[in-house]
Formats: C-alpha cells, sequence, structure tokens
C-alpha cells in the first residue's frame, strides 16, 4: 500500500551444519521382539547351560564307578599281605617270599607300594617312604580303609588296615592290643584310563546328538509356529472390505483365543462401519426434504416482484433452514452418543435435582408459546446419581421437547424427580397430555427416523432414539407407559421413566469434550 515504509522482513535461522539433514524430532520405534527367538532362546540357552553341568556330572560318575573295581581289587591285596604277617617277640613280622612279593607289586601300569608297621609306626617291611593313616579315626583290627596320599610325587591311592598280633586264644581280658598297621598303595593311571574310556564312550556321542537336537528344535519349532505363519497369509489374502470371521478350525487349541478375539474385533468393526453407513444415508436422506424445499423457496423469492410474496417465501425459508438445522444437531448429538464407549474416566456424582430444574427452566418460554403448562416436582432432598452431566441434560432436553410436540395447547407437561421405594434407584419421569403412544410401538419410537402414523407433528424422528443410546451409556432402564394423570380419555398422554442406579462407583464413560 502506498505510503507505508517497507519493513524488512526477518530472515529466516540459518541452520548449523552440524544439524544439517537431522530431522527437529527423532521417534525411535520399539523393537519387535520375534515369537520365534524368544521360544527358541527358553528351549536352548538352559539346553547349552546344562551341557557343561552334565558333563561335570558324567565326569564324577565315571570316576566313581573307575574306583569300585579297582578298590575291590586293592583291598583283596591288603587282606592277603595282612594274613601274611605273624608275632615274633612282640613285634609283627612279614613272612614273604620274592616270589610272592613281585607277584603283589605285578601290574602292568599303576606302581605298587606296601607296608608293614608296628603299633609305634615303626617301619617292618616293605616301602618305608609310603605314609602312615593319622589315627584320628576309631581303629577295628581287620577293617579296611582307603585314603588318597602321595609317594615320590605322585598321587596314590592306599588301603590299609590294623590287625590285631596277639592270638585269639591268648589275649589277655583287659589288655591292650597289639596292633600292626598294613598298607597296599597303588598309582592312579589305571583309574585315569578307564575314567577316560568311560567319559568319551558318554560324552563324545553328546557332540554328536547335541547339534541333532539343535537342528530337531529348530525344525520342530518352526513346524509348531507354520499355523501362525497360515494365518497370516489367510488374512493377507482377504479383500479389503472383508470382514467376515476368522476360520478357527484350521488353527491349534493355543492360537483360538486370538482367533476369537480378532473375530470380536471384526464383528465390532463391521458394527460400526453398518452403523456409520446407515448413518450418512439416513441423513443423506432426512436432509434432502429441507434442502430442496430451501432451494425450492430461494427460487420462488428470486421469481416473485411483490414484496409480500417475496417476504413469504423468505418466511419459508427460514423455517426450512431451522428445520434443516435442528435436524443436523440431532444427527449430531445421535452419532456422537452411539460412537461413545464406556472408557476414559469415572462417572462423577450428579445432583440429578438441580440438573432437572435447570433445564425445565430452560424450556419455560417454549412452553408458554405454545401454550402448555410445564411444572416441575422433586422430594425435599438430594437425589445424586453418577453419572454424566452433559449427557443426562441432552436425554432430558430430548424427552421435554418430544412432549412439548405430541402436547397440545393448554395441555399439561411433568417432569419429576423421585427415588424409588428401596431408594437405591433414581427415577426421572416426563409426562405429558398428548396424544399418547399404542402400546404395540413404545418400543420401536426409539428408532432411528420412526415416526407414529397420523401423528402430523412435525420432528426428524431422532430425540427418542438419542434418549436411547445416553440411556444405555448410564446403564439406565427407559421404559414408557399411559400417564395415569391425564383428564382426557380421548388424550390418554405418556409417561417416560428412566431409572438410574444412584451408585456406580466402576462406571465409566469417555470424555465428551
Amino acid at each position: 500500500m502506498a505510503g507505508l515504509p517497507s519493513l524488512p522482513l526477518p530472515e529466516p535461522p540459518v541452520a548449523d551444519a552440524a544439524d544439517a539433514g537431522t530431522p527437529p524430532f527423532t521417534t525411535q520405534e520399539p523393537a519387535q521382539r520375534s515369537l520365534f527367538g524368544g521360544i527358541l532362546d527358553w528351549m536352548l540357552v538352559p539346553l547349552l547351560l546344562l551341557w557343561p553341568l552334565s558333563i561335570g556330572v558324567t565326569y564324577l560318575a565315571a570316576k566313581t564307578i573307575a574306583n569300585q573295581p579297582f578298590d575291590r581289587a586293592l583291598e583283596d591285596r591288603v587282606m592277603v599281605l595282612a594274613q601274611q604277617v605273624k608275632e615274633a617277640d612282640g613285634r609283627p613280622l612279614l613272612a614273604l617270599s620274592r616270589a610272592a612279593e613281585g607277584i603283589l607289586r605285578a601290574d602292568d601300569i599303576d606302581n605298587v607300594y606296601f607296608q608293614v608297621s608296628d603299633a609305634a609306626d615303626e617301619f617292618v617291611a616293605g616301602d618305608r617312604e609310603l605314609p602312615v593313616p593319622a589315627r584320628a579315626e576309631t581303629l577295628q583290627p581287620w577293617s579296611v580303609h582307603f585314603r588318597y596320599d602321595y609317594l615320590r610325587g605322585s598321587e596314590v591311592r592306599v588301603a590299609y588296615l590294623y590287625l590285631n598280633l596277639q592270638p585269639p586264644g591268648r589275649r589277655a581280658a583287659g589288655a591292650e592290643p597289639r596292633l600292626a598297621l598294613v598298607q597296599v598303595g597303588e598309582t592312579l593311571d589305571k583309574r585315569a584310563q578307564l575314567s577316560n574310556q568311560i567319559i568319551k564312550g558318554v560324552i563324545l556321542p553328546e557332540f554328536v546328538i547335541l547339534p541333532l537336537a539343535l537342528a530337531l528344535v529348530w525344525f520342530a519349532l518352526s513346524r509348531g509356529l507354520s499355523p501362525l505363519a497360515e494365518l497370516q497369509q489367510r488374512i493377507r489374502a482377504r479383500r479389503p472390505d472383508d470382514l467376515s470371521p476368522i476360520e478357527s478350525g484350521q488353527v491349534p487349541e493355543e492360537i483360538s483365543p486370538l482367533v476369537r478375539s480378532l473375530n470380536d474385533m471384526l464383528a465390532r468393526l463391521s458394527q460400526s462401519i453398518q452403523s456409520q453407513k446407515r448413518f450418512v444415508a439416513d441423513a443423506a436422506h432426512q436432509m434432502k426434504t429441507p434442502l430442496a424445499g430451501m432451494r425450492m423457496q430461494s427460487e420462488l423469492a428470486l421469481r416473485q416482484n411483490s414484496r409480500q410474496d417475496i417476504q413469504r417465501s423468505l418466511e419459508q425459508l427460514s423455517k426450512s433452514s431451522e428445520t434443516a438445522t435442528r435436524l443436523v444437531n440431532q444427527l449430531l448429538a445421535l452419532a456422537h452418543a452411539e460412537n461413545r464407549a464406556p472408557l476414559a474416566r469415572p462417572l462423577a456424582p450428579v445432583e440429578l435435582s438441580d440438573l432437572a430444574r435447570g433445564v425445565v427452566q430452560e424450556w419455560v418460554q417454549a412452553s408458554f408459546a405454545r401454550a402448555i403448562d410445564l411444572g416441575f416436582e422433586q422430594p425435599g432432598h438430594a437425589i445424586t446419581v453418577q453419572g454424566d452431566a452433559t449427557l443426562l441434560r441432552e436425554l432430558l432436553n430430548n424427552l421435554i421437547d418430544n412432549a412439548l410436540h405430541y402436547t397440545p395447547p393448554h395441555g399439561r407437561v411433568t417432569v419429576r424427580v423421585r427415588a424409588n421405594e428401596d431408594g437405591d434407584r433414581a427415577i426421572l419421569e416426563i409426562e405429558d397430555t398428548g396424544v399418547g403412544i399404542p402400546p404395540a410401538e413404545r418400543r420401536q419410537v426409539f428408532e432411528r427416523f420412526y415416526r407414529i402414523l397420523g401423528s402430523n407433528v412435525e420432528g426428524s424422528g431422532l430425540g427418542l432414539a438419542i434418549v436411547r443410546e445416553i440411556a444405555q451409556q448410564h446403564d439406565a432402564e427407559i421404559d414408557v407407559f399411559s400417564n395415569p394423570h391425564c383428564p382426557d380419555p380421548q388424550l390418554p398422554g405418556s409417561l417416560f421413566r428412566v431409572t438410574l442406579r444412584r451408585s456406580r462407583p466402576s462406571a465409566f464413560i469417555d470424555d465428551i469434550g
């Protein structure tokens, strides 16, 4: 514009070179967990941990098994050697020839040692270097004991026993026995060879069995999870508009709960889509009439020359637009109520008498314009319910609007709040002195766009449908009766009764905002 100085526009900030190409916000998706990998880990990790444990147990068992036959042979040797020990002058004497000693020491692999000593551990015969055992244990003659010891830098297995040098017939009562120690020891080479052979015979096949077991686990797991892959292929092969239930007979028992959950979700989704399609079709059908009237009245007004005719056409156009606006508002309210789910926040305490009194006051002017007596009755105490105040106000607005529409001039509409006899329910009643509803149609009036034939009352047929949806959101019961206080038999009137629970701490409803 001329006369105004041009102001320099601020230049956009220059990004740092280090930040070039970096998005301002980065969202990192959580890593997906593999069911196959998870099961494989839980199966293979314990298996791989148990494998070295089994090797250790096998090694200990092999050593025990290898010791048993050699210990029995060593026990036989020490017993034979002990039988060759005699007493001479109160000291033990070993009567063992060189040939017998050679037989005692004969062994292809191990070195065999023996020793005979007296009760004071004084050496008598054999290998002087063989250590003597500690005498902590009880000395029982001819009782063979075993121990591990070291001789000449090698570990040896030693069998030893104590024997009483006094013959049984010459033992004095109460006298201490004269004992001799007899030991036979051997190195552990044979035992080690046998243990290694046992371990090789047991462990080496495990090196073949373990990879085979891993392969079988992999194959079995792949076969076990194949129904999931088949289910995935069947779902992917579906058309985008196919919401029919998934066949659960072809899946394993463990996947059946998942398939049933998917079928439940598909059923809810199909119901929601059908409801939306029905809503769009009904809305389009209902909007055609007021829109066609508005178009006709506007075209007629354009062709009129008389001011009075134009004024009349504009008045009709205003009425049609008011009808269309009311229809759109009710359609939106119905869609809002139908798509509501009991989710996010708990229902709040609502004082029903205060809420109803406020709604009735808003309809006083409309009742005056229709020459209808609008009354309100309440108890002398508070009636508190758990609910959503906005939805309950919408429910009461539609019930009062319906009553005023179907009540002729000079009639009466009464809104009443009370409690039942047990005191656990709150009752909201709206009664009128109108044309009433035949008993056969009292359930159908809550359907969308349903109109009673012959009523000749303008309306969209959505008000009571909204009432039903809101009542369902509050788990409330709604009933329709004839008005028992109607004075004119020709006008039976109607009584709408909404019964709500006075305490619902576990009820939930989502935010209406």
